[in-house]
């Protein structure tokens, strides 16, 4: 009897043990998809930069290429440059041909034209997949690739892809029928070298297929750097889907769905993978402790969740926090396993440009650097993601990841060194509405230019939180009968409480409930300085524009503090929404067209809790 029991509390204390011994969320805060930033509080000084913008009818405007599927990015850093790549077809996922994009940046900020990496490849003619009855004619490979880049302990660089098939627009090009896994190696100035095989599948081999193997290649190093990876248990695992399903280089050969991984400080793996899933490995992912399951406290549907350890010896992970592909998100542990918060990266949706097979919108399939490629100088933790799986855009969070600002705030963008200028502002800045630094007649300036009928651009600064603020700024406007610049004084949720506008005919106004109220005319290229004393509390405040009278007005809506100030070149945008229909087959008018270029200076700002 004394055995037995003995067994039973050994059993109930490891799957005690067990049961804690899981990634878990224990924060309170849960994202509201009724909007596209999910009323999450902004992460301090997160930089979204379109990288490509897809562009139909003008392929000169986007380095060359015409293809508006774009999707699935990947991004190392090696060599002091940034590499990413993503797959892509002509309209819509898994309807061929499919290629393979790359871009590099030495700051993560410019990047180059993009550049085939993997090129189409056809199909042989009469393949059959064994389930199935469609029959290959005339037809290329689509790619699909969950895993992009590896470091060898050599140096050498490989970016790796993957050719799958998809016979119609349903067929699935992950189900372990493709072609085979393709590896390149990228040289130090930047060049490729050949396209090898890597891995085949089923029913593939060097006899049938018109690339060469791996094995076949001069360089010695190049085929250890292979040798090296696939024998990286979870390097392999990464390539569970697309590979035969009985691979004996998978060790876990269940299809769970797009893996990624940390180290914890004991030297335990954490492995993630869609749905919010996850597992520990005591063995370098040889095998897992038990089947994967979801985190707890965690929410996450079918798209992917990143996770890594950053510079601060913390660990974050980045997900879409909903049933639904927005908002991007980042929470935080001290130890790997507990995540204690929930903090907006990205909350932003653009219209899709262009319809397309299984696109969907909201800012998603995010990517970080994963561990042995890369530190970026700076500490921040790089990330990148598609839009509308249409536009490639990439993040840099500042680490130490947080979410207030306790020190009061004076910064004159004319004399701030340019490396620190925009160190604490949160910028969201496409390709053809850029925000950054320029000169303007020789001294420095925070800028927003806009020419994007479809996006805007957005700087916002985090201020002390308080419940009485006095906040001043300056802002000169290029124009005064086009383009139109919201500023609006918004709490942790987003919720905006007052906004000023420069709008397309000369008036800056203010919002007065319902109506706008006047507040005076504007020329273009004259410096406007703003002076507003708020006070959450009566909801009152007052605004003097270039020493005016204090004007006195209502909020527009009520919030307990403030707790960030919002520079934006549009209005607000609602669409889509949980209840909009899933797929959108049909393109917008002019999507490939660009506005003229609205442009607004912003010369200082400052911020005093009262």
């Amino acid at each position: 009897m004394r055995a037995v029991i003995t067994a039973i509390l050994l059993s109930t204390g490891a799957a005690a043990l067990q049961a804690q011994d899981t990634v878990r969320y224990v924060g309170n805060t849960l994202s509201n998809i009724d909007y596209h930033h999910g009323q999450l509080t902004p992460a301090v000084g997160v930089h979204n930069v379109q990288t490509f913008r897809a562009n139909r009818e003008h392929a000169d405007w986007a380095g060359g290429m015409n293809w508006t599927y774009n999707h699935q990015p990947m991004i190392c850093y090696w060599n002091n440059t940034f590499y990413m790549h993503f797959l892509s077809n002509p309209v819509g996922e898994h309807i061929a041909p499919g290629k393979t994009f790359i871009q590099s940046s030495k700051d993560g900020y410019n990047w180059t034209n993009v550049q085939v990496l993997f090129p189409e490849y056809r199909i042989p003619d009469g393949f059959k997949k064994a389930e199935g009855n469609l029959v290959a004619k005339n037809i290329d490979a689509v790619m699909h690739q969950r895993v992009g880049f590896y470091v060898a302990s050599n140096g050498k660089l490989l970016a790796q892809g993957y050719y799958g098939i998809a016979l119609d627009a349903k067929d699935d090009p992950n189900d372990g029928n493709g072609i085979g896994r393709v590896v390149r190696e990228i040289n130090k100035d930047g060049s490729f070298g050949p396209v090898y095989f890597i891995r085949y599948n089923h029913g593939f081999n060097e006899k049938n297929t018109s690339l060469p193997f791996y094995k076949k290649s001069k360089d010695k190093a190049f085929i250890a750097a292979c040798d090296e990876l696939m024998s990286k248990p979870l390097q392999m695992q990464q390539w569970v889907e697309e590979a035969d399903r009985d691979d004996v280089l998978i060790p876990l050969k269940k299809q769970f769905k797009a893996f990624s991984y940390y180290h914890l400080p004991d030297g335990r793996v954490a492995g993630f993978w869609k749905y919010a899933l996850t597992s520990i490995s005591n063995n370098e992912g040889k095998t897992w402790q038990y089947n994967p399951t979801r985190a707890p406290g965690f929410v996450n549907a079918n798209a992917k969740i990143w996770g890594q350890r950053t510079s601060d010896g913390k660990y974050a992970t980045v997900y879409n926090p909903s049933e639904f592909r927005w908002p991007l998100a980042v929470s935080v542990s001290d130890d790997g396993l507990n995540y204690k918060n929930l903090l907006l990266v990205n909350g932003e949706i653009t219209s899709m440009r262009y319809g397309g097979n299984y696109k969907s919108y909201g800012p998603q399939y995010v990517r970080g650097i994963q561990e042995g490629e890369g530190t970026p100088p700076g500490g921040n933790m790089w990330l990148t993601y598609s839009v509308n799986k249409e536009d490639i855009w990439v993040a840099s969070v500042p680490v130490p990841v947080v979410s207030e600002v306790k020190e009061n705030i004076t910064e004159d963008f004319t004399t701030l060194a340019p490396v620190d200028a925009l160190k604490y502002w949160n910028i969201y800045s496409p390709v053809w509405a850029r925000v950054g630094l320029a000169q303007w007649n020789g001294k420095q300036i925070l800028t927003l230019k806009d020419a994007d009928s479809f996006d805007y651009a957005k700087a916002e600064r985090v201020v002390p939180e308080s419940v009485i603020s006095r906040v001043e700024f300056s802002v000169t406007p290029q124009q005064k009968d086009f383009g139109r610049l919201d500023i609006e004084f918004q709490d942790a949720k987003n919720t905006p409480a007052i906004r000023f506008s420069f709008d397309s005919t000369g008036n800056i106004i203010t919002k007065a409930g319902y109506r706008d109220k006047g507040l005076a005319k504007y020329e273009a290229g004259k410096a406007y300085h703003f002076v507003v004393e708020l006070n959450t509390k009566t909801r009152f405040y007052t605004v003097s524009i270039n020493g005016s009278n204090p004007n006195n007005n209502l909020v527009f809506a009520p919030i307990a503090a403030l707790h960030h100030v919002s520079f934006r070149t549009g209005g607000v945008r609602r669409f889509p929404n949980a209840d909009t229909p899933t797929d959108q087959m049909y393109d917008l008018p002019n999507a490939g067209e660009k506005d003229k270029e609205a442009v607004y200076g912003i010369s200082f700002f400052k911020a005093t809790k009262q």
